[in-house]
């Protein structure tokens, strides 16, 4: 479904953002992988070519506005455009409201939505030139519906949506779409990080979380990677074409507005 098509994601070196650019590159896709690690991007690229792909890969802090219009400028340039940009990158922290200090909000809203505001300005710039493109941004079902001890998180995830439908809408007569994902709980290496917070949180035992998101969730178990990339894939085609502005939930019931 993607065949030829030039693909940046950010965060690309692992988790959600390596899952998606190995299935956007199974579908053709030409990838370019963005990530602080530079060793991990260059392990999920060397993935992608292992496998007959294509791909490239940069080191790119998406704080850092010149860092990541530099990248745009190199990947349009070697790929000849850029048709998708996914923006992956992000952090979370779970922790009480008055435990959360000024350089703990700064740094969550700085690359969840700081971030997230130059990718797809750079983005935009490029898909101007060729009449069209697809962003596709990482918000979370914490950008639907507030939880405590996610203050930070939630803020910035709120604002991601804002900030995809207001794309969507300046930019949809220069055939530019742009939708979010909102994810619910999947298993990744971010979510490994953090496990222990949330079982602080909860009063459980780590090993007690994912039983306990499990009896939770209306489909009685966490997304998996595949969930994730198959709605990716879907929002970079051309299957998808009528859609801009959406936030769409991946939480299995357990967020349906």
């Amino acid at each position: 479904m993607l065949k030829g098509k030039s693909i940046v994601v950010t965060g690309g070196g692992s988790g959600l953002g390596a899952a998606a650019s190995k299935a956007f590159a199974r579908e053709g896709a030409k990838i370019a992988v963005l990530d602080l690690d530079e060793a991990a991007a260059k392990h999920t690229a060397n993935e992608i070519m292992a496998e007959g792909g294509e791909a490239i890969f940069q080191k790119v802090n998406v704080v850092d506005k010149k860092s990541v219009f530099l990248a745009g400028d190199i990947i349009a340039e070697q790929f000849g455009g850029i048709d998708v940009w996914m923006n992956c990158a992000g952090v979370s922290k779970i922790l009480p409201f008055l435990d959360c200090t000024e350089e703990i909000w700064d740094f969550m809203l700085d690359i969840n939505l700081k971030g997230g505001f130059f990718c797809c300005q750079s983005a935009v710039t490029h898909m101007l030139k060729s009449n069209g493109g697809v962003i596709i941004n990482l918000s979370s079902q914490s950008g639907k519906k507030a939880g405590s001890h996610y203050q930070a998180y939630c803020a910035s995830k709120f604002g991601v949506i804002g900030l995809t439908q207001s794309i969507a809408l300046e930019f949809a007569k220069q055939g530019i779409r742009a939708n979010a994902i909102c994810p619910g709980v999947v298993q990744t290496p971010m979510w490994d990080k953090q496990v222990h917070e949330y079982a602080k949180k909860r009063n459980l035992q780590p090993e007690e979380v994912m039983p306990y998101f499990c009896k939770t969730i209306p489909m009685g178990r966490v997304a998996s990677y595949k969930n994730f990339t198959d709605m990716a894939i879907f929002l970079a085609s051309d299957k998808s074409e009528y859609m801009t502005g959406q936030a769409l939930n991946l939480t299995g019931g357990s967020i349906m507005f």
